[in-house]
């Protein structure tokens, strides 16, 4: 009896202990669960997306309180940063600095920042591509800011900006319509026109650069203009020109179109326009100019000879050398001693190609005189027709200038024309020579085995082992290589006759032909092109893509779907071809780029129509097939 009591005495003191501490716990509970829900509350305060705070007398601007802190607001000043920059580290004092006299401006005027690595929106919206990029805003608009960047450079645009009656100047570039394009093109000696597409990305890249070059050539003298064309307003404008993608830029002589194929960022713009307002032709004042060109020279070299500017001659040869200007390197002279060297007389245009190339197969110079009645294009087929050597020299830098002649023979080996090597690399042009005179309707060229080793290992000839090595580069993209042999002249005449009897097979890479190709879309490899893509029978789209390629992956899907909405049309073919894997065996099938996609006619395998300009989905590519199809058997509203 009394263990019993004596245990009841225990546990009444356990429970007193227990009792006290378990309330505590449950208060400490409580306390925390209020406390979390008071945090909550005051953590749902903080993260207001529309918050704007201060760093420094500099507001932080996101992507969710951008709009609605702009509302509003006459005139902000905003700087596009990344935490990583260099110069934007270096530039933080000075923008602070300009933060605080804003801000005391009367009236004061809003420095703000924003982050474009995290903000990406609005660095993608506001198309900023470096940092810092500083903009300020006007009513809600971005204006360029390419001042110094400095306060006293800063702080003066902005005020300037900040005035109430402010107005942004007008655009330096010329908007051209249908209504005023004749008059502004016919009557500039030198125009550049873009043709845009409001909705086109590269477009909207383009713009920026564009009128900052406008604005820089115009101040030039004399000015040389730029002027933009919305082809998709003016339809009549863009078809008369050509204008098949965007943007696309011509330049302008008196009327007259040639291609742009400068740069498309400010400095690149003004610089190529600079070059292109000159004369094409520089002027020769003395016959050392000449001697050194054809002593050291690694191209043709061209003389005009003429009395005087006033020569009628003289502006036909001009008018010629225009369009042609990237192509050659021009000259023109008035004086006697230069003309004497030449051998040539007022009105005559002269070719001679330097030493180096000089033969005893091929005369030493060409000439052509130039009569009033004679035609620029007259004049350009004389430069084409004689621009190249027998045996020239096939470099990078002169391929697709020089060399895009088909059938085209080269002979690769190691090419060095200075002074310690040029004896070897005669003596194989000399055997060269001799096969080249044979066979005057081939173009031949010698080429150096380390500028073209990723051809030669598309041949299948890099790992050869003879000094010498031979192809043909023939038309419609084949290409043929000459058994590995020991080099000598009987050996290439062998090999360019066998050519020309058509006994020598075309190299084309290429997969393995697909065992089973019954898919919607179906495979096309190097080996089954002709078969597949070039079936008269049959219309084909092809898409070349590249298996890294993000565009294609993101592509795949909706053209898929394509192959699958055409299954039925047994005269449509919906195809695709690893580029990387496979060659194109036609010229006309260029894949500069993946995707590239085209459309092969039936009626006009050799004329594809390429795929420009559109969103690469189901409704867009079923357009582009329905409008060039000559096959579709289905009416549209049934497909």
């Amino acid at each position: 009896m009394r263990k019993i009591a004596l245990m009841l005495l225990v546990l009444l003191g356990v429970a007193h202990f227990i009792l006290p501490s378990r309330c505590e716990e449950d208060a400490k509970d409580d306390s925390a669960e209020n406390l979390g829900e008071d945090d909550v509350e005051e953590d749902e305060d903080d993260t207001d997306d529309t918050e704007v705070k201060e760093e420094n007398g500099v507001l932080v601007l996101r992507d969710a309180n951008f709009d609605t802190f702009m509302e509003g607001k006459d005139t902000v000043l905003v700087e596009f940063y990344a935490p990583w920059c260099g110069h934007c580290k270096q530039f933080v004092p000075e923008y602070e600095k300009i933060a605080k006299t804003l801000k005391d401006n009367d009236p004061s005027v809003p420095v703000a920042k924003v982050d474009a690595t995290e903000a990406k929106a609005l660095g993608s919206r506001f198309e900023v591509s470096g940092y810092p990029t500083i903009k300020i805003f006007k009513k809600g608009e971005p204006i360029d800011y390419d001042g110094d960047r400095s306060e006293r450079a800063i702080v003066e645009r902005v005020k300037e900006v900040a005035q109430p009656d402010w107005k942004p100047p007008p655009e330096a570039a010329i908007v051209l319509t249908k209504d005023n394009f004749d008059d502004v093109v016919n009557n500039a000696d030198i125009i550049l026109v873009e043709f845009y597409a409001p909705w086109c990305g590269h477009c909207k890249k383009l713009a920026p650069e564009y009128e900052k070059a406008a604005k820089e050539l115009s101040n030039r003298t004399p000015p040389i203009p730029l002027a933009t064309v919305d082809a998709t307003a003016e339809n009549d404008l863009a078809t008369r020109f050509g204008v098949s993608g965007y943007p696309t830029l011509k330049i302008f002589r008196k009327g007259k179109a040639f291609d742009y194929n400068g740069p498309r960022e400010k400095f690149g713009i003004v610089d190529y326009m600079t070059n292109q307002a000159g004369t094409p032709s520089k002027q020769v004042q003395t016959l050392k100019q000449v001697q050194e060109l054809l002593k050291d020279g690694d191209d043709v070299v061209i003389v005009g000879v003429f009395s005087g500017e006033e020569d009628a001659a003289y502006d036909i040869y001009q008018e010629a050398c225009n369009s042609l200007r990237e192509e050659y390197r021009f000259l023109h002279t008035f004086d006697r001693e230069v003309s004497k060297f030449l051998k040539a007389s007022p009105g005559q245009v002269v070719m001679l190609h330097p030493e180096r190339f000089r033969s005893k197969y091929e005369p030493a110079s060409h000439s052509l005189t130039v009569k009033d009645s004679t035609l620029a294009s007259e004049v350009q087929d004389f430069f084409k027709k004689h621009a190249l050597p027998l045996v020239g020299h096939r470099k990078q830098s002169n391929d697709a200038k020089r060399y895009t002649t088909r059938p085209l023979v080269v002979v690769y080996y190691g090419v060095d024309f200075s002074f310690d090597y040029r004896v070897a690399t005669q003596f194989w042009r000399s055997k060269v020579l001799e096969v080249a005179k044979e066979f005057p309707e081939y173009t031949f060229a010698i080429a150096d085995e380390e500028d073209y080793a990723d051809e030669l290992k598309s041949l299948g000839l890099s790992e050869s082992g003879e000094e010498v090595n031979v192809a043909i580069l023939g038309e419609g993209g084949k290409k043929y290589a000459m058994d590995p042999e020991e080099f000598d002249t009987d050996v290439l005449q062998s090999f360019v006759m066998a050519f020309k009897k058509g006994k020598v097979k075309p190299i084309v890479k290429s997969q393995p032909i697909p065992k089973s190709n019954k898919g919607p879309v179906k495979v096309v490899v190097g080996k089954t092109f002709d078969e597949i893509v070039m079936d008269s029978k049959k219309d084909v789209l092809i898409e070349f893509y590249a298996p890294w390629c993000g565009h294609c992956k993101k592509m795949e899907p909706d053209y898929i779907a394509l192959g699958k909405k055409y299954k039925n049309e047994k005269n449509l073919v919906i195809a695709k071809m690893d580029a990387t894997s496979n060659d194109v065996p036609h010229e006309s099938y260029k894949a500069e780029g993946f995707p590239t996609i085209y459309f092969a006619p039936s009626n006009s395998k050799q004329n594809p129509v390429k795929f420009e300009g559109g969103k690469r989905d189901v409704e867009e590519l079923s357009k582009f097939v329905e409008k060039h199809a000559t096959k579709l058997s289905q009416k549209k509203d049934e497909l």
